[in-house]
C-alpha cells in the first residue's frame, strides 16, 4: 500500500470514528485486521445501550461518511438494531448492542489484531490514536 493509500484509509476511518462518537456510542475500539484479513483493513466495534441507539450510530455513521462520497457494500441487522454491520470494504464497521456484544466477543475473536483504544471521554479526534 502506497503511503497516500495508507493516509487516505486512515483518513477514512477517523471519519467513521467521529460519526460514532457523536451519538455517543459505548466503548468503541478499531482492530487493524489488514495483516491478518483478506477483506478489510479495519473492524471498529462499538455497542449501545439499545436498539435504537444501536439504529441511530449505525445512521449516524452511513449519513456522515456520504458526505464524504463513502456508501456501503452492504449493511445487515438493521430492521432488528441488535448487530448492525457495516461494510465499506477496507472498513468494516460493528455495532451492537451490549450483551449481544459481549456473547459474541469479537474482540477476542480477533485479538492478534492491533488495537486503537479511543479515549472514554472522547467527543471528536482530531487524528487517529496510537495502538496499544
Amino acid at each position: 500500500m502506497s503511503e497516500k493509500q495508507k493516509s487516505d484509509s486512515q483518513e477514512r476511518l477517523l471519519f467513521f470514528i467521529n460519526a460514532l462518537l457523536e451519538k455517543k456510542a459505548l466503548n468503541p475500539v478499531v482492530l487493524d485486521v489488514k495483516e491478518i484479513s483478506a477483506f478489510a483493513d479495519w473492524f471498529i466495534i462499538c455497542s449501545g445501550a439499545s436498539d435504537r441507539q444501536v439504529r441511530a450510530i449505525a445512521a449516524a455513521i452511513q449519513e456522515n461518511v456520504k458526505k464524504v462520497g463513502l456508501l456501503p457494500l452492504g449493511v445487515e441487522g438493521e430492521s432488528e438494531g441488535k448487530w448492525i454491520l457495516l461494510d465499506y470494504a477496507d472498513v468494516i464497521v460493528h455495532v451492537f448492542i451490549e450483551s449481544i456484544r459481549g456473547f459474541y466477543d469479537l474482540e477476542r475473536l480477533w485479538a492478534e489484531a492491533p488495537r486503537m483504544a479511543i479515549p472514554k471521554d472522547a467527543t471528536f479526534l482530531a487524528s487517529l490514536p496510537k495502538a496499544i
